[in-house]
């Protein structure tokens, strides 16, 4: 009998697709980030626009918290990364010529609004999490576009921009937009997704997954449900709220479409395009979302189109994403 069993599980090992290690793809996605700036401008990109993949690509990271770890839906976390967006703007022009402290108080607002929210909705489900949702951002948004004289209404707060950054006896000057801002970023985003893995990979992410799979089961484990559903919303609206900030910082400039339901619905995209339930899933979403629109837009005003055909495609063919098919054939 068990002889049976081995050679069945030899069998099906056989036929499985040998997974890549982890370290081996870590350092892969490393790799590609450090050296953006210098094959980029071969394919005929620019630095800028990576720039964009990577703060998008933690906005979306910081939503799959919630939408792919706990598996609840929220359609308004643009509310969130539009709070870092003009927080960062306010400070700057406002408060003080300070880009850590814009970035940490744009994240701060950001965060703190998502968690005394988190409070009102933890007990919805389903479509209801996801309207208040949508109802709260909403709220931002049109706050922001009649606030001409603070926010600068629909045509959005300009007048400030990212200053350089003192580091002891050294001063890091990311004025220029250029290859020096761009590793900027990368740090920042690094030390974003080291957090975050970190957080997936603890208890607390493991009882979030508890909570997907079954959350009847998990209440039965004594799981507290509400609490981990609010903990995961607060935590993704702090990391959305980062993206937020630096989303500013790379535009100097803040506009409430940055609050709007639509910009929420790219980020599920972008979750749901890479792969939901991994990691770096959301990433791969992200670039191929923010490409195809630069792209796709330089030929036609109807970018959309292409790009929700594209989604449609992925859905169809990839329905666990681009990334979530790979490991789907590593446990085949």
């Amino acid at each position: 009998m068990s002889s049976e069993a081995g050679t069945n599980a030899a069998v099906v090992g056989a036929g499985r697709t040998p997974a890549v290690p982890r370290w081996v793809m870590l350092i892969a996605v490393w790799a590609i980030l450090i050296a953006v700036p210098y094959w980029l401008p071969l394919l005929g990109g620019y630095t800028a626009l990576a720039g964009r993949v990577l703060v998008f690509g933690l906005a979306a990271m910081g939503l799959n918290l919630l939408l792919g770890f706990t598996g609840v839906l929220s359609f308004g976390h643009a509310a969130y990364f539009g709070l870092g967006a003009y927080g960062a703007g306010l400070t700057l022009r406002y408060l003080a010529h300070s880009t850590p402290l814009a970035m940490l108080l744009g994240t701060l607002l950001g965060g703190l609004a998502g968690t005394l929210f988190g409070l009102l909705i933890v007990r919805r489900r389903g479509v209801y999490f996801a309207m208040c949702t949508i109802a709260f951002g909403q709220l931002w948004y049109y706050l922001a576009y009649s606030w001409n004289d603070f926010t600068g209404g629909f045509d959005g707060l300009r007048d400030f921009h990212r200053e350089p950054i003192g580091l002891g006896g050294l001063t890091l000057d990311i004025t220029d937009g250029g290859n020096r801002f761009y590793f900027f970023l990368l740090a920042v985003f690094a030390l974003a997704v080291g957090l975050l893995g970190l957080l997936v990979r603890s208890p607390f992410g493991h009882t979030l997954r508890a909570i997907r799979e079954n959350e009847r089961r998990a209440r039965f484990l004594a799981i507290p449900v509400e609490r981990q559903i609010w903990l995961s919303f607060s935590i993704s609206c702090f990391f959305t709220a980062l993206a937020g900030t630096l989303y500013a910082l790379l535009n100097n400039f803040a506009d409430p479409l940055a609050l709007h339901y639509s910009l929420s619905g790219y980020f599920v995209v972008m979750c749901v395009m890479g792969g939901m339930r991994t990691f770096w899933g959301p990433l791969v979403g992200a670039t191929v979302f923010v490409v195809l629109q630069d792209y796709i837009s330089s030929m036609t005003v109807n970018w959309m189109s292409f790009v929700g055909a594209i989604f449609v495609l992925v859905v169809l063919f990839f329905p666990r994403g681009l990334l979530g098919m790979r490991g789907r054939r590593g446990s085949a």
